[in-house]
């Protein structure tokens, strides 16, 4: 078995993996997949069409779709220390396998207190549930289920938010500004519904995102279809979306939920109140350093370099890097294949890339990271600030 040294040293190579998850952490969930056929809609502009998806009011579907993800990451496998105290239901750590590969999902949504997200996995099946005022999720494999409380109503808006859906669209558009492009590329069949094609691109160089592309049902303002292309080509970042859609209310029995007989139930809150969630997982303890030191010391904190698209965050970790011919001999590999070094004004460093978001670790312990090139984090670095 490791001793506690190696682990500590282990975990101070855990600092770029751990950047890397930040990437896959970006990405969002938004139901989306095309299908053949373009239908013929009448004419619409952008602004007209982000005030249709303003104006939806969707409450109530259910449907089947299926997100594909490729962040271009190299695996993880062995490199991160699991926390086998954790339940394997637990959302926080089953959800992030949606971050990569291609999965299939049946969703439910019956107003803002009953939703239903089920992950399909050959013949097992996870499944969260949110109904009233609480949270379920059970993974049927392992027959472990996680229960919590769902979160108390929102406070007040720290701003008065826009009062009409032309408001909204004029607020979006005036965001947009002279950084980004907002059109509509015409019309596609989603799901057998009819939908816009509403296309967002940079205007500025040195982004890694090529286009955001988001179908629009038709008929409801309902967003249909996202699809995130990088820069870099091939499959699209993100590709995910309804195969199959309803928007009929779902049965309310497909938000019952009661613990089969015999599972493990782990309630959330008393994980909270024991302090488990406080800590890093063993092996971890070293990216303290990463987010400001431990109790918020040891680091200068963010710092945001540019704007837009092309915007990067710099965060100092108050360390010099690790050095990686000292890493152990599974971690090299993993950075030989993942990392590329350069240098400039800065000094010399290591950028660690994915197909959206890249990060820039100097040997001095500053890391850069942006949806940008390398090109972009090294001239973030050479600026001083």
């Amino acid at each position: 078995m490791a001793t506690n040294e190696t682990r500590r040293k282990a975990s101070r190579y855990v600092v770029p993996v751990a950047v890397a998850g930040v990437a896959a952490a970006t990405i969002g969930l938004v139901p989306a997949l095309a299908a053949a056929g373009d239908p013929d809609l009448p004419e619409i502009t952008a602004q007209q069409l982000i005030e249709k998806i303003a104006a939806s009011d969707t409450q109530t579907l259910s449907g089947t779709f299926k997100i594909s993800t490729d962040l271009g990451l190299p695996s993880f496998a062995g490199l991160i220390p699991s926390d086998s105290s954790s339940a394997s239901a637990d959302p926080s750590a089953r959800l992030t396998e949606l971050a990569s590969g291609t999965h299939t999902l049946r969703v439910a949504a019956d107003g803002p207190d009953r939703q239903k997200l089920t992950v399909l996995d050959g013949s097992d099946e996870y499944s969260l549930i949110h109904n009233g005022a609480d949270v379920w999720a059970y993974d049927s494999k392992s027959n472990e289920v996680f229960h919590e409380k769902a979160d108390g109503p929102a406070g007040p808006p720290e701003k008065e938010l826009p009062g009409t859906p032309k408001e909204l669209a004029d607020e979006v558009l005036k965001a947009a500004g002279d950084t980004t492009s907002i059109t509509v590329g015409g019309t596609a069949k989603v799901a057998g519904r009819d939908a816009y094609q509403l296309v967002i691109k940079p205007k500025q160089s040195g982004s890694t995102v090529e286009s955001v592309k988001i179908a629009v049902d038709a008929a409801t303002g309902t967003p249909l279809k996202f699809t995130l292309d990088s820069t870099s080509g091939g499959k699209p970042v993100v590709d995910a979306g309804f195969t199959k859609v309803d928007f009929g209310r779902p049965a309310a029995s497909t938000f019952d939920f009661k613990a089969p007989k015999g599972a493990k139930v782990t309630e959330g809150a008393a994980e909270k109140e024991a302090g488990k969630h406080d800590e890093l997982p063993e092996g971890l303890e070293g990216l303290e350093g990463l987010f400001g030191g431990k109790d918020g010391k040891g680091g200068e904190g963010l710092n945001v370099i540019g704007e837009g698209w092309t915007a990067v965050a710099k965060l100092d970790t108050g360390a010099p890097a690790p050095k990686t011919d000292e890493a152990p001999k599974e971690v090299q590999g993993f950075l030989d294949s993942f990392g590329d070094k350069v240098s400039g004004k800065f000094g010399t460093g290591t950028v660690f890339k994915t197909k959206l978001v890249n990060a820039l670790m100097t040997d001095d312990g500053k890391v850069y990271v942006g949806a940008v090139t390398p090109d972009a984090l090294v001239k973030a670095a050479d600026s001083g600030k």
